[in-house]
């Protein structure tokens, strides 16, 4: 079975995108950890492939999904983006409203369907954690609920598996601090990373 996980740097996760060998190409975040729990198991039949790239908004992987999902003929397909194009928005203004970004997400699903028929998706939720992003996000909480409920709704649209995460790092954050999830109320610690894949390998183990 081949996975490709896509997505931002959430995914990407300092990856060596000059190797892709198994070794380095995985990066330090929650594919490395999916990787690690699926091979350790059965090395033989399990390919992981990490295409995450660091600033990425949906549009961005709309242009490249040619390249690094379609000529990799993967079975399944994990996407986690949206972050960043609320992000992007509030920095420089060049990010995705929620109108474009699900017509974007269902366009990436719809061609890959296209393209690969057999295909299976696991669309994962965008989220964010107060205590530890600067105070200008404060005003963004609720439209990260937004594009999450987006998500949702392209998942259930065509018949994708939608993952919830901000429930668990909300849950993990009362528990400990933010900090320790989510370092900059984004981007996963070990702690966050190590809970995004303990979610996605049970939701994998079920459906698959």
């Amino acid at each position: 079975m081949k996975i490709v996980f896509f997505g931002d740097s959430i995914t990407d996760a300092n990856r060596m995108r000059e190797r892709d060998d198994r070794i380095y190409s995985y990066g330090c975040g929650y594919p490395s950890f999916i990787a690690a729990e699926l091979q350790s198991k059965d090395p033989e039949n399990y390919e992981i492939i990490n295409r995450g790239i660091s600033g990425n908004r949906s549009v961005d992987l709309y242009a490249r999904i040619k390249s690094d999902v379609w000529n990799l003929q993967p079975d399944v397909v994990s996407i986690l983006v949206g972050i960043n194009d609320i992000w992007h928005e509030m920095e420089v203004q060049n990010g995705v409203d929620l109108k474009r970004f699900e017509y974007v997400y269902e366009r990436m699903l719809a061609d890959t369907q296209e393209k690969l028929p057999n295909v299976k998706f696991i669309l994962c939720e965008p989220f964010v954690l107060r205590g530890v992003a600067t105070e200008s996000w404060e005003a963004e909480f609720e439209l990260v609920k937004e594009y999450a409920q987006a998500t949702k709704r392209v998942a259930e649209k065509f018949g994708a598996y939608y993952l919830p995460l901000q429930a668990t790092l909300s849950d993990a954050a009362e528990k400990f601090q933010a900090k320790y999830i989510l370092s900059d109320g984004v981007h996963p610690t070990a702690v966050g990373a190590k809970l995004i894949a303990d979610e996605w390998l049970k939701l994998f183990h079920e459906k698959f």
